[in-house]
């Protein structure tokens, strides 16, 4: 994969992201800077989740711990490189038990 087309992905991810939060009546505040999203919920924690440029990746930092997910090309996803969750998963079920709120993509 090349830096556009990671770029690109990117992008692509956290955009799905901020017009989930946007669209439904989620008590979620959605902050984009950069190369970094930031998911601030009713009860004051946040989610971090960000671009890893060199290395091709994307994070999610949450209350719980921290993931690095590599785009797997063959199966179309984000996938966690020590677990091997699918990202969109491991998104929801954070989101879930962090805030409360639950939602899906």
């Amino acid at each position: 994969m090349n830096d556009s087309q990671y770029h690109q992905l990117v992008d692509d991810a956290f955009e799905r992201i901020e017009q989930t939060m946007d669209s439904d009546d989620f008590d979620i505040e959605c902050d984009i800077n950069g190369g970094v999203l930031t998911l601030e919920f009713e009860n004051r924690s946040k989610m971090v989740i960000n671009k890893q440029e060199p290395l091709h990746q994307l994070w999610l930092a949450t209350k719980f711990g921290g993931y690095h997910f590599e785009w797997h090309e063959t199966e179309q996803q984000w996938i966690c490189n020590r677990s091997g969750n699918e990202f969109w998963t491991l998104l929801v079920e954070s989101i879930t038990k962090q805030s409360g709120e639950t939602l899906s993509f």
